[in-house]
């Protein structure tokens, strides 16, 4: 099979990524096999290529929103037959025994394994998966479209239970790229009130016409307090930003995975029981019920396509800030 495998981190100008052969994969005891369609192009992917987050194996296979069909199940696996459409996720299995996987929280379990990250991932014709993190995916999407809705789609929606919004609530959305995208749109569809803080006046202009209420640059104040806010951008000078709007008894959530750093801040920002959140991955059931959600609303993605080869140019444009949407190789 062909694939993009990365040795060693390095600035993505300098193609970290290398066009390699490997032999087919073959699944082991309670894995699936994939014949991978489209793999969506991430800005973790982005950090692990230039080694803001830290490898964890190398050398490594990227890519952690991959859609695929399957093609051999392993020994013991139940629930899956060959030919089925599957998604394989940031989240790629727990160890199913501690406190935090017996209680439906095994995105917290120290022992959590990540697509892409510590297991090999999309950026190739074919991947394994574990068929207990695998979630199966409705034909109501397209291969392209269900990739962006894998990772972006999901930890949007986790980042919004986090944030304990409701209907009729004002959520503040700090930065605006693929995964905050499809984030308001479950939002608007909750009846939530939806304000927008972003350097880009075109993407200022996305978020109106997708029903913001407000949209505005990081510095400006929104019309009125938050009662929760959602960061997406990387940078900790935003979460700062989403603090100073919050009502009293608001809630950030950092929908990042790593962030440069958090500025110093005044106390008063976070009294009054203003809370900041991080938001760590999801968990199966998250992933269950934001696909069904996002079938029902529908969710709509708008995507940039790449060949399998073009994964480094792919990278650099989410770098250079020249995707659309959600960026997307087409396998």
């Amino acid at each position: 099979m062909h694939a993009q495998l990365l040795r060693a981190p390095g600035p993505i100008e300098a193609r970290p990524l290398e066009p390699v052969s490997m032999p087919d994969v073959v699944p082991q005891a309670g894995e699936l096999a994939l014949s991978v369609s489209a793999c969506g192009v991430c800005r973790t992917d982005l950090q692990l290529a230039e080694g803001d987050l830290e490898a964890r194996l190398l050398p490594i296979i990227p890519g952690h929103q991959t859609v695929g069909r399957v093609i051999a199940v392993g020994e013991g696996v139940t629930g899956w037959e060959v030919g089925e459409r599957a998604g394989a996720g940031w989240f790629g299995g727990s160890c199913g025994r501690c406190d935090s996987c017996l209680a439906g929280r095994e995105n917290l379990c120290v022992e959590a394994v990540f697509n892409g990250w510590d297991r090999h991932g999309g950026y190739a014709e074919q991947t394994t998966v574990r068929a207990d993190a695998a979630v199966l995916l409705a034909e109501g999407f397209s291969d392209l479209d269900a990739a962006p809705l894998l990772c972006g789609g999901v930890i949007g929606y986790r980042a919004l239970k986090v944030s304990g919004i409701r209907p009729g609530g004002r959520l503040g959305l700090y930065g605006f790229g693929a995964s905050a995208l499809l984030t308001i749109q479950v939002a608007i569809h909750w009846g939530v009130e939806v304000y927008v803080a972003t350097r880009s006046e075109t993407e200022r202009r996305r978020a109106a016409e997708l029903g913001a209420v407000w949209a505005g640059s990081y510095d400006d104040p929104p019309p009125t307090p938050l009662d929760a806010a959602i960061t997406f951008a990387p940078v900790g000078e935003v979460v700062v930003a989403a603090l100073r709007a919050l009502d009293r008894g608001g809630v950030v959530a950092v929908n990042a995975i790593h962030l440069d750093h958090i500025p110093e801040f005044p106390y008063h920002l976070l009294w009054w029981e203003r809370q900041l959140r991080s938001v760590a991955n999801f968990t199966r059931r998250d992933a269950e019920e934001y696909m069904a959600l996002a079938a029902e609303i529908p969710v709509r993605t708008i995507v940039d396509t790449y060949a399998l080869d073009e994964a480094n140019d792919a990278l650099a444009d989410l770098k250079a800030g020249r995707v659309n949407g959600a960026a997307v190789l087409v396998v």
